[in-house]
């Protein structure tokens, strides 16, 4: 079972690079990094689930906060 979970995560993952919108994207990353999570701890990986922690949060973070607005340069 546990090589099916890392396999999953690398195939979500790879999925992630076909989704245009970066919202989008980046909760399909989220998802991935779940289940390198799970994968890590099946496997008593501490790096790998520290490591997945790490990038589901900062995915989901910015995934929730929404594009960036381009403000226009100043007047001079």
């Amino acid at each position: 079972m546990n090589t099916w979970l890392g396999w999953a995560a690398t195939a979500v993952f790879a999925c992630s690079y076909f989704v245009r919108n970066p919202s989008r994207m980046r909760l399909v990353q989220a998802a991935a990094s779940i289940f390198w999570i799970l994968y890590g701890v099946v496997i008593h990986a501490t790096p790998i689930i520290v490591a997945n922690v790490i990038v589901a949060s900062l995915a989901i973070f910015s995934a929730l906060r929404g594009p960036e607005v381009a403000k226009p340069a100043p007047a001079e």
